[in-house]
């Protein structure tokens, strides 16, 4: 599937790039060789697969949310460069 230099400036519009012209032009060809590749992945017959998210069986680990002590407060503290009270202050991002 042949990518066009329009197609190729669009993405890196999307993507705010500036691509200058020969990097277009190299561009162009990766990604119509990337999509021609995916293209023949349309031929196979898939509809006995199972859709999957990976191709080997695997588990979700959890753990037991269990409430735990939080440690020492003024060792904690400590670490912070700028305090009030018992916590952390930290600059102001928002204008009011």
């Amino acid at each position: 599937m042949a990518i066009t230099r329009e197609e190729v400036l669009h993405v890196a519009r999307l993507a705010r790039l500036s691509l200058p012209e020969a990097e277009v032009e190299r561009l162009r060809g990766q990604l119509s060789a990337i999509l021609d590749y995916v293209k023949q992945l349309d031929r196979l017959d898939t509809r006995d697969v199972v859709p999957t998210s990976h191709a080997i069986e695997m588990g979700t680990p959890f753990r037991d949310d269990v409430v735990e002590p939080f440690g020492d407060r003024e060792a904690l503290l400590a670490n912070a460069p700028d305090r009030r009270n018992d916590c952390f202050r930290v600059p102001r991002i928002i204008e009011e």
